[in-house]
């Protein structure tokens, strides 16, 4: 029996340094990230392993090595990278959604935020 599993982590808040205007490389500025982890961790639900699931802890700190490590000028390329990199480091995630959003953006109007949103699978 295949057990979908999905394990989020919402609204992890980082200080940095993306956009394309020179401010924002400069000044920086906050952004928000979402993940949705979509496998099967009915093994790890049954006999309550954590090597057998996603250490979320873990998760967290890819995601902030990432969106610390380098600028992107792109909100897609910085979704993108966190989306890969989960795929890649974390061999039982079947599927990864991860959503970047950019509050109170440099745009010529009232704006909330921008949210970018990057699906990927193996």
């Amino acid at each position: 029996m295949v057990d979908r599993t999905v394990i989020r982590l919402k609204n992890a808040v980082f200080y940095a340094y993306h956009g394309v205007g020179e401010g924002e490389q400069r000044l920086g500025g906050k952004f928000e990230c979402d993940v949705e982890i979509h496998g099967d961790f009915g093994h790890a639900a049954e006999t309550d392993a954590l090597q057998k699931t996603v250490d979320y802890e873990q998760v967290y700190a890819f995601i902030q090595t990432v969106v610390m490590e380098r600028r992107f000028y792109l909100l897609e390329a910085l979704a993108s990278r966190i989306a890969g990199g989960l795929l890649r480091e974390f061999y039982n995630i079947e599927e990864v959604l991860v959503r970047v959003r950019k509050p109170h953006p440099p745009v010529r109007g009232v704006v909330d935020y921008v949210e970018v949103e990057v699906t990927q699978h193996r």
